[in-house]
């Protein structure tokens, strides 16, 4: 039975009335990636407002992102596996709930605690939620599903990051109205998760999939450990410029511009969903093969733009990383995820996306650690890029590493970088 037929044999051919079909129920859920880490990235180009408002340091942002990445840690180590074993639309249902919520509680934020209460609540429903996404989407469709897995996470970071700069930048009550409008969005999605069919069988042992674990099945491993370098560099890029892009694109262009700030995370996620589309038929060795150049170059033209105060140089090396971060990303997830049987994809996912947001948390609390004691900006900036280059040089080694594994899906041995 091919894995397309699979799906229909858990789907009913005829649908009852007011249930989507498994393609409406595919883009659902990769929107609700995309708003997720919309709603994630919108603060971004909101915290100068913030800073001005409240008064609070440079640490102080980098601490909410921090804590962010934190929270989706959390979550994803203790309610990761959960929809293997309940099903994939009880955690959606919660977490499109919890995500509207969240947005309430942002829009009505009257200081740092607010936004930080903000933050965890979002960080956790996210958690919970990619994983539970990530692999619905792979059981409609196993192939569009891993790269709608990579695509819809930087699609979302771009959008978030630009509407909320174009809403700071001239529409009223910008502190206010990205997040109302974001909050409809998730009500709406909540509204089509209970019109969506359940794509797995529920099964035992629930509540021992809250127990925090990190295993990864044995045909996921050594995939694992080849694209373990290629998560960190692309999330710790992610990290860089979440954290600092507004303040760095501010002191090149002299302009207090928080749309600039927002386009800096639209040129990165941007390019790099043009990145997954250029590269999504090609193996997951060649598409980190051709993403780790992308990202170590594109890092280093970004960073070669601080001392001239060049804010072109800066977009385009952020392009140029943009597309490194694409195909990379997109290279790992698939060397992952297609190895792993239906019921341990959400589990497989959960470690992957641990590893990512510990990637782009940590270098970004220590950055802001690192400002908040005296360091200059493009000193932390060019350490910080520095530290994300040696990484891609790192993740460009391992695809010349030839690793045969068994792979499930196809049913025999394979280099594991190959495509089935």
């Amino acid at each position: 039975m091919t894995h397309s037929s699979a799906v229909a044999a858990r789907i009913p051919a005829t649908l009852a009335p007011g249930r989507l079909s498994p393609t409406a129920a595919f883009y659902l859920q990769a929107s609700i990636t995309v708003s997720f880490l919309a709603g994630s990235s919108a603060p971004t180009p909101i915290y100068p407002l913030y800073q001005q408002e409240w008064g609070f340091s440079p640490i102080a942002i980098t601490l909410v992102f921090g804590i962010y990445a934190l929270a989706v840690l959390s979550a994803l180590l203790v309610f990761g596996r959960l929809s293997d074993h309940i099903g994939r639309r009880p955690v959606l249902l919660a977490a499109t709930a919890a995500q509207a919520v969240t947005m309430l509680l942002f829009a009505t934020a009257g200081g740092l605690a607010g936004l930080i209460t903000a933050r965890v609540i979002q960080g956790i429903s996210t958690g919970a939620a990619v994983a539970a996404v990530g692999a619905g989407l792979l059981d409609l469709n196993r192939e569009r599903g891993a790269s709608a897995n990579a695509i819809a996470p930087t699609l979302g970071t771009a959008l978030g990051g630009l509407l909320a700069g174009f809403a700071v930048q001239f529409l009223p009550g910008p502190t206010q109205l990205v997040y109302l409008f974001l909050c409809g969005v998730f009500i709406l999605q909540g509204v089509g998760v209970l019109a969506m069919p359940e794509s797995i069988t529920p099964r035992a042992g629930a509540l021992r999939s809250l127990q925090p674990q990190l295993g990864l099945p044995t045909a996921t491993r050594a995939p694992f450990l080849f694209a373990l370098p290629a998560l960190v560099a692309t999330w710790a890029l992610a990290g860089f410029y979440g954290s600092l892009a507004p303040m760095l694109i501010r002191a090149l262009s002299g302009l207090n511009s928080p749309l600039l700030g927002g386009l800096a995370l639209f040129v990165l996620a941007g390019s790099g969903a043009a990145a997954i589309l250029l590269t999504h038929r090609h193996s997951p060795r060649a598409m980190m093969t051709r993403g780790t150049p992308s990202l170590f170059i594109g890092v280093a033209t970004t960073l070669a733009a601080l001392p001239y105060h060049s804010p072109v140089l800066f977009f385009v090396g952020t392009a140029i990383a943009g597309f490194g971060f694409g195909a990379s990303f997109q290279g790992a997830v698939r060397a992952v995820v297609l190895n792993a049987a239906p019921h341990e994809r959400a589990g497989v996912l959960s470690v992957v996306f641990v590893v990512s947001y510990l990637a782009m948390g940590l270098p970004a609390i220590l950055a802001g650690y690192h400002l908040a004691h005296g360091g200059s900006l493009f000193a932390t900036a060019s350490e910080f890029g520095a530290f994300v280059m040696g990484l891609a040089a790192l993740a460009l080694l391992g695809a010349h590493v030839k690793t045969n594994v068994p792979n499930p899906v196809c049913g025999e041995a394979k280099i594991a970088m190959k495509s089935c």
